[in-house]
């Protein structure tokens, strides 16, 4: 197994730096012809984008992270000023955009637009990442190119198309991929090409791939439920969900290419925000830490993941606010080694796996489901399996006495709004891992309560989107809607 996970590993890079060194304009090769290349070396290559996207700096869980006030900067360090300022212009993680179509859904687009029902499991897999990466899109952006996106040579300007269609077509997606996967299952006339070690996520395991599809129509519907004229449609889709019977995710859903302690092989996270391949920290480990808030949260609801999520100093944990400014007397109170970084539960080690969606999520997704009527099920016990799913990953043990305290928030009896203490309990368990997402459920709740803004903010609160980048602008302009107010021009599912 170790040699194959360096080898497989040697291999993703070899070709993810190819890739990425490429001209992908180039007009006269088609880097997503099918034939030029296996959709086993496809396949790897993609997840790794998606690993990238969502763990690298200045990715979906470095956003999330900021927008919510789980992070903030140690004295001395000049790197989230923007960050700070909710300086959002066209520039601001706008490789969210950009390396999202260039590359991630490129290459999931090339499965998707295989030849031959001996492919119909990559098929399938291709689009049920891209559903994936296309909800956070919308979530991110609103209206984006989708129906004539991905053309390339075809159409190199691709209309915008409203959030809410491609929030629905994602549904119908969803459940062709896993039609495509029962049908290429059941068909005797075909030998499937059946993945396997080339899927870094699941193995090649197509049940695993049909609960995942499931889960991310999970989150859809979730993200909706709180449009009254959607209460029947989303009704009918659980049921559909329901029907199938597959189920959803209860483990989380990684990326593990074999990462190893080497530079260029680490999994992104950690090549950011831990230790290079000697065991220094990183500038970004230093740099990056926790805010009184979330200490205060934590510390004040007596809970053990405080220490896993946050590194504890020797003179106690201590938070920044963001943007603050320091009157120190050269003293250096909030310095890198007195303030609280990111801890062991979330940096764990250099080949630890890429978490693109966690079972937490999972649980808590369902749990809000459920508390509204949606789905079958016990709303407080897919609360508690969301909270020890959290315990679990972050290596805190077992969750019970956590969550049995009688405080409101924590103990699912004791909380007077039950939504709030899913989406609270969400937020704590997405910290520093998928972040991104409790920024999505706090401009469509407002919770958790009384979160903080920036010292330099401008404005009341903060964001609520991103601009469209700059690259959009230069190429597509002619389709590109006006820019949003990024404060009041809410995603349409937003509170």
């Amino acid at each position: 197994m170790k040699t194959f996970k360096y080898t497989l590993s040697t291999m993703i890079i070899t070709l993810f730096v190819a890739a990425c060194s490429s001209d992908y304009l180039n007009i006269n090769e088609d880097p997503n012809n099918p034939l030029s290349v296996s959709p086993d070396l496809i396949l790897p290559v993609a997840q790794s984008y998606s690993a990238f996207i969502q763990e690298s700096f200045k990715g979906q869980n470095s956003l999330g992270n900021f927008m919510m006030y789980n992070w903030a900067e140690s004295e001395g360090s000049v790197f989230y000023s923007a960050e700070f300022r909710y300086f959002v212009d066209p520039t601001f993680y706008s490789q969210n955009f950009d390396y999202t179509y260039a590359n991630a859904l490129k290459q999931y687009n090339a499965l998707n637009n295989l030849e031959g029902d001996e492919f119909g499991y990559y098929r399938a897999i291709g689009q049920v990442m891209m559903a994936y990466h296309f909800q956070l899109l919308v979530d991110t952006y609103g209206d984006v190119p989708y129906f004539e996106a991905l053309q390339r040579g075809g159409n190199i300007t691709p209309k915008y198309d409203k959030a809410e269609e491609i929030y629905e077509d994602l549904i119908v997606q969803l459940s062709s991929a896993i039609s495509l996967i029962n049908s290429t299952a059941s068909n005797s006339s075909i030998t499937p090409l059946m993945p396997g070690p080339d899927d870094v996520m699941f193995g090649g395991d197509m049940a695993l791939w049909k609960r995942f599809a499931n889960t991310v129509k999970l989150r859809i519907l979730v993200r909706l439920s709180d449009l009254p004229e959607k209460a029947e449609y989303i009704r009918n889709e659980f049921a559909v969900i329901a029907g199938e019977g597959s189920g959803f995710i209860e483990n989380d859903v990684e990326v593990q290419l074999g990462y190893i302690n080497e530079e260029n092989r680490m999994n992104p996270k950690w090549a950011e925000f831990g230790q290079d391949a000697q065991g220094n920290n990183t500038i970004f480990n230093n740099a990056t830490c926790a805010t009184p808030f979330v200490l205060d949260f934590l510390s004040g609801t007596q809970d053990p993941r405080i220490d896993f999520i946050y590194e504890k100093p020797v003179t106690g944990h201590l938070g920044v606010r963001q943007g603050q400014l320091y009157n120190t007397s050269g003293e250096g109170e909030f310095v890198s080694e007195k303030v609280s970084n990111m801890g062991m539960g979330i940096l764990q080690e250099p080949g630890q796996a890429a978490v693109l969606y966690t079972a937490a999520e999972s649980y808590f997704n369902q749990a809000e489901a459920a508390l509204k009527g949606l789905m079958p099920g016990d709303a407080k016990s897919f609360y508690e399996n969301g909270i020890q799913a959290s315990f679990s990953y972050l290596g805190a043990g077992d969750a019970s006495s956590y969550y049995c305290q009688n405080l409101n928030l924590v103990s699912w009896d004791s909380s007077l709004n039950k939504q709030e203490a899913i989406i609270t309990q969400k937020w704590l368990a997405l910290n520093s891992i998928d972040a991104i997402q409790s920024w999505f459920d706090y401009s469509r709740t407002g919770y958790p309560s009384n979160l903080p803004v920036s010292d330099l903010a401008t404005t009341p609160d903060r964001p609520v989107r991103l601009a469209y980048p700059s690259s959009e602008i230069t190429a597509n302009g002619e389709n590109l809607p006006s820019q949003p107010n990024v404060f009041t021009d809410k995603i349409f599912w937003g509170n």
